[in-house]
This record gives structure tokens, sequence and C-alpha cells, in this order.
């Protein structure tokens, strides 16, 4: 058994960071000025690279390297079975997002994601220091030996010990414990199994802890160092955090979701696949209520029908009909730059941190 002091220090030398907190790779919220941020304070910044091609990874990585010399991650999604299509049940969406916005065109063909393939070749082309999955494995054996021989560490995301296992298999050098706290997109492997995969995460770090070989990290509702210093004494090694960091200005989140995080109690998250046709969580509001009654198309193809409405929302400011990505913590997470934030938060787990 080492020490939690032990354990984060082993893991800051291994990936490069003065302090063992890695800032989520959100999608939606993982501009180059953030994760510039949180490396120069000494911890790892994330890249959401979901929606992004090729072109768009490699020119992130640059514009991080012209501010940083730090530790980034780069994280895709594995990638899922082509969906089922059903045309009447996609126009009954259709025109139930058109009570809140621009009514959606017909879907036709697709593709509705990014080619996985060649975003995992930009990846590896950008050379980070760490690259992450969610949603599974993604990779082939051939592609994670490309990484191990180009000297890049992947961690992959779990909910379960089984994920977990899977994982540490497939030769993750560290495992992110996501527990049901964490907001966005929950990272079960097998989507359909979501809702009964919600293990919170004082639960779900000793159980990883115990059970696996490599380093984990801690997810989920880790908002000051009083949660960075109680995963760390449960047996994690590191903590990642996004909503945290969601009120940063560097964030540039839109100013009607920073306004909501501030005043959102645990109980004004939920859980919804209303926004993408995945399981995740945010704020409570117009459109989560219509996807109560309304079940949505399935992922991507409702992602791509609630652009419209996200779209307007955004200009408009409506936070009534955004997609308000939220952990269970989120009215902790402060208004000051993510610098700060950063080396607040790691100041005061220290602090409560036996020597």
């Amino acid at each position: 058994m080492t020490s939690p002091r032990e354990r984060a220090l082993a893991f800051c030398t291994r990936f490069g960071l003065r302090a063992p907190i890695l800032q989520a790779p959100m999608a939606s919220s993982s501009p180059p000025s953030l994760g510039i941020a949180v490396a120069n304070a000494g911890g790892m910044a994330g890249f959401g690279a979901l929606n992004s091609n090729p072109e768009e990874i490699a020119g992130w990585a640059r514009t991080f390297r012209a501010g940083s010399n730090g530790a980034f991650q780069i994280n895709l999604w594995a990638p899922d079975p082509p969906p089922v299509r059903d045309a009447a049940h996609e126009d009954a969406v259709r025109a139930a997002l058109a009570t809140l916005g621009p009514e959606p065109a017909p879907l036709g063909d697709g593709p509705f994601v990014q080619d996985f393939a060649a975003q995992s070749e930009a990846v590896l082309a950008a050379g980070p220091a760490v690259v992450s999955t969610i949603m599974g494995i993604g990779w082939t054996p051939d592609f994670v030996a490309r990484l191990k021989e180009r000297g890049i560490l992947w961690i992959c995301n779990a909910t379960t010990l089984a994920e977990a296992r899977e994982a540490e298999a497939a030769g993750a050098d560290a495992i992110v414990a996501q527990g049901a706290e964490a907001g966005g997109h929950r990272g079960s492997f097998d989507q359909a199994k979501a809702e009964t995969q919600l293990i919170g995460l004082v639960a779900l770090i000793p159980r990883f802890a115990d059970a696996l070989s490599v380093p984990v990290i801690a997810a989920g509702g880790i908002m000051d160092g009083r949660g960075v210093a109680a995963a760390l004494t449960l047996g994690a090694s590191a903590v990642q955090m996004g909503t945290a960091f969601l009120r940063c200005p560097e964030a540039q989140v839109a100013p009607a979701w920073a306004d909501a995080l501030a005043g959102a109690a645990p109980e004004d998250t939920v859980l919804t696949r209303g926004f993408s046709g995945r399981l995740a969580r945010g704020i409570a509001n117009r459109a989560t209520e219509m996807f109560e009654r309304v079940k949505p198309a399935p992922y991507p193809l409702q992602r791509v029908l609630t652009t419209p409405m996200r779209t307007e929302a955004g200009q408009e400011g409506d936070a009534s009909r955004m997609q308000l990505w939220a952990g269970q913590g989120a009215a902790m997470a402060r208004a000051e730059p993510a610098g700060d934030v950063l080396r607040r938060i790691w100041a005061e787990a220290e602090a409560l941190l036996p020597a």
C-alpha cells in the first residue's frame, strides 16, 4: 500500500505534471486557451476531438504548443455500430423539436460522425503525451502497439470494473473511474446499459484501485481540494475535472451556460438522452423535459437532429434549450482563471493529505 501523496507523485512523474489534476477533454468546451492555462499551472490539458476532423486536430495541437510546453491529452470516442433507422420515429422527433426551435431537415444517409480511423491517424501524427478513449476501447491492438512505440500513454474511461479490466488487458496505461456524479456523457462501453451502470465515485474508486495494476484517475463531482484529497485517499492516483473549469473565462462557454452552473444544485441535474441519443448529465430545462415524453432517436442521429435547436439557443442565449452539461457539484464552480482554479484546488488538497 502506498500513501496518497506517493501515488500522486508517481503519477505526476510518469505523466509530466506538477499537480495530479487532469482537465476533462470535453468535446463541447475544450479550446486551446483552457488547455494552455491548465497545463501552465501544472495540470494536464485535455482536448475532446469527437467532432473534429484531422486538420482541426492538428490545428488544436499547434495552437496549444504555441502557448505551452505542458502535457495534454487528445480524446476520441470509440465508434458505435451504425444506428438502426426508423423513419417514422425520426419524423416524430423532428416534429417535437419544431416546438422548441427550427424544424430539423430530414437526416438523409449521413455520414453523421467523423471518420474514426482518420481521426486516430491525426491524433498519432499530433504526438501528444497522452491519448484517451471513452465509450470503449476503440483502437485495435496494432494501433495500441503504434502508440506504445512512440511513447504515447493511453488512458481509457470506464464506468464499471468489467470495463476497466477490459481496458487494462488491451494495454491502457491508466483508467478513468467515471462516477455517476460526472457531467456530460456517460462512458459506458455498451450504451444500452448506461442507465444501469450509475455507480457513485466513493464506491467506484476503491473497487478499481483494489483490482487494477494501473493508476486510477477519479472523475465525477470533484470540485475542490476536499474532493481531490478524498479521491486520492480512496486509492486514486489523480483526478479528472470538467465542470470545475466551465466557468473559467478560458473555457469560452456561452454566458447563459456559465450562469446556469452558478445556481445548479445537485438535484437540478438530470440524466438525459435528449441532446445526443447517448446518456449524459446536465441541468434540467425545457429540452430535457420534452425528451422525457418523446423518445429520442439513437446516437448520433439525435445529436444531428438537435443541432438547429442548440445553435439557435446559443445565438439567443436561451438556456432553456441548450445542452447544459454539468456534474452534480456544478454550483461549486468558480468564475476565475483556470490556472488559479487548479493551483487553489491542489493547495487545498495538499493541506488535507497526510505528510
